[in-house]
């Protein structure tokens, strides 16, 4: 009994947990420890001070955030049409065989046809849409200046739990004064929609189900 118990305690634990991710990792990242900055040397010049006076605070090192204007659209549709048609005929007979053996074939005729036909049409169409803003972490600093960033963004409502996730590599001169940039603008972006709840669980297949669907042969 307590086996069964224990089972079924798993069994629900499991329900519940988070979903997979294909995002890059770590989703966050502490800021790394700089270099003790010289002493001020100056009224309003400093040398030691890590960014120029008139730039905007636009994120460069690790552990800055930035925010990512999720616009994303896609469309995507295919039409195929196959048609084919074959034929075939064969005649043959036999009208006199006199003064030969095999006097029986007289009258002998043979008539064969055959006909093939195969039609086949196909049509698929794809639309998403998925907009919103998530802030996100530096994670990496490539030697070319490059920032790797990764986020997520959990949402509970009720007994469900929503999960937004992103990471990319970021561009810093495409990112505008407001440390903002849009989603179209981040290289090997991959971006996540998912959930985890009674809800999301109903629209999947039970696992004995996928089974005799995998090995039924019709």
């Amino acid at each position: 009994m307590k086996r069964i118990l224990l089972i079924a305690m798993l069994a629900i634990a499991g329900c519940t947990t988070v979903p997979p991710t294909n995002v890059h990792q770590p989703m966050t990242a502490r800021p790394t420890p700089r270099f003790d900055m010289a002493s001020g040397n100056g009224s309003i010049y400093q040398v030691g001070y890590s960014r120029p006076l008139f730039e905007d605070r636009r994120a460069r090192f690790v552990g800055d955030t930035i925010t990512v204007k999720i616009t994303e659209s896609t469309t995507a549709s295919a039409k195929s049409n196959s048609k084919l048609d074959k034929s075939n005929t064969s005649k043959a007979s036999v009208s006199a065989l006199s003064g030969l053996p095999g006097k029986g074939l007289l009258g002998l005729d043979l008539d064969a046809s055959s006909s093939n036909a195969f039609s086949g049409k196909g049509e698929a169409a794809n639309n998403n849409v998925f907009t919103g803003n998530i802030t996100v972490t530096v994670i990496d600093v490539m030697p070319n200046g490059n920032l790797l960033v990764s986020g997520e963004k959990q949402l509970a409502i009720g007994h469900e739990q929503e999960f937004v996730r992103i990471s990319g590599v970021i561009n810093p001169s495409f990112v505008d004064a407001f440390n903002t940039i849009e989603s179209s603008k981040v290289a090997d972006a991959r971006i996540e929609y998912k959930s985890a709840g009674q809800i999301s669980e109903g629209q999947i297949m039970g696992w004995l189900a996928r089974f005799f669907l995998n090995v039924m042969p019709f």
